[in-house]
């Protein structure tokens, strides 16, 4: 019941940080140089159509007239007309969202599992070249944007190599399933085609991993120093008197207090590498929601900018409550929403 009311409370306040972020990224939207209306029918268009875009889409009012239609839309979800796929924004959202969706959906796993695995390891074999190799690579990771690794994968394993697809999310001569989820590997599960399953995977491969590698070295030195520090606590020291097997030690009490400072930040790192996604949704050619973002920028696409932000953050503020209740499940000492602080 705790955790019902925590959800309910936080779904109000996202509703207030969603309104607030539409505003400012509306504004923003409106004053940057160019024109809409132009740039959607092309500079021979004549100027009677042109004007006739320009009221049918509202730009000539003032702004806050264009945004009361525009949140009077959204709300309805519909978030109004492309001018860069000449179609409502809304089939672009549900369209290009699923691709970024699974892109982060895996990213996630691999950057909480790995990273948490390398910090436990790096910590059980402090200071010998376990732990000195998973420290080297915690520097390396943190330091290095997720678009260099995406660059340097695409020349080893996609050019040099040749071991791994370089762009989209499926080979052109593999036949594409039904789509269901829009999730590729989920799709081609549910049509039994593990051919497709396979190369699916394949292409998803590169680019999460770029994503990945950042956040997963930050949470190996994360959970590297909180196990450190748990392991010189004295309830630890007590547990090993009592003669209880290591291995329940770690996994029942070390281990679950010490991933709960790396679980509190996977938020942020989810939300870093949305960002960092639009360029390496680029690099691979990945049909997502990110790279159509940076195409609705390049071509002033203000429903579609607008669109794209909106749906990035919400997606960053579901991802932080999930976090929030994890936290909580973990270590029930951790009050939820106000009662945190007590």
């Amino acid at each position: 019941m705790r955790i019902v009311k925590y959800i309910l409370k936080r779904l109000l306040h996202s509703i207030l940080v969603l309104l607030g972020l539409s505003i400012l990224i509306f504004i923003i939207a409106r004053v940057v140089p160019g024109d809409p209306a132009r740039m959607a029918l092309g500079p021979r268009a004549p100027e009677e159509v042109v004007e006739k875009f320009r009221e049918d889409l509202h730009l000539n009012d003032p702004i806050y007239v264009q945004y009361y239609h525009w949140i009077k839309g959204a709300i309805r979800g519909d978030f109004g007309y492309s001018i860069l796929t000449k179609r409502s924004v809304t089939t672009d959202i549900i369209t290009f969202f699923p691709a970024t969706l699974e892109l982060m959906l895996l990213t996630g796993i691999i950057m909480s599992v790995f990273g948490i695995l390398l910090g436990i390891a790096s910590a059980r074999n402090a200071n010998k070249w376990l732990d000195n190799v998973v420290r080297v690579f915690s520097y390396l990771g943190v330091c290095t944007p997720a678009y260099v690794f995406a660059i340097l994968f695409l020349l080893i394993f996609g050019y040099v190599l040749n071991i791994l697809p370089t762009i989209g999310r499926l080979s052109p001569w593999i036949d594409h399933p039904p789509t269901v989820t829009g999730l590729m590997t989920v799709d081609t599960l549910i049509a039994g085609n593990i051919r497709a399953f396979g190369d699916a995977l394949k292409h998803l491969i590169m680019p999460s991993f770029a994503l990945a590698l950042g956040p997963m070295a930050q949470e190996a030195r994360i959970t590297r120093s909180s196990m450190a520090d748990n392991l010189q606590r004295d309830f630890i020291a007590l547990e090993r008197t009592q003669a209880i097997p290591e291995r329940k030690i770690m996994s029942k009490y070390l281990l679950r207090i010490s991933v709960i400072p790396t679980v509190s930040v996977l938020g942020l790192d989810f939300a870093s590498q949305l960002g960092w996604a639009f360029l390496v949704e680029l690099i691979f050619n990945w049909p997502g929601l990110s790279r159509y973002g940076i195409h609705t920028i390049l071509n002033k696409d203000l429903n579609g900018i607008t669109a794209v932000i909106m749906v990035i953050g919400l997606t960053f503020l579901v991802v932080n409550i999930i976090v929030d209740i994890i936290v909580s499940l973990l270590d029930p000492r951790i009050r939820l929403g106000a009662e945190r602080s007590v």
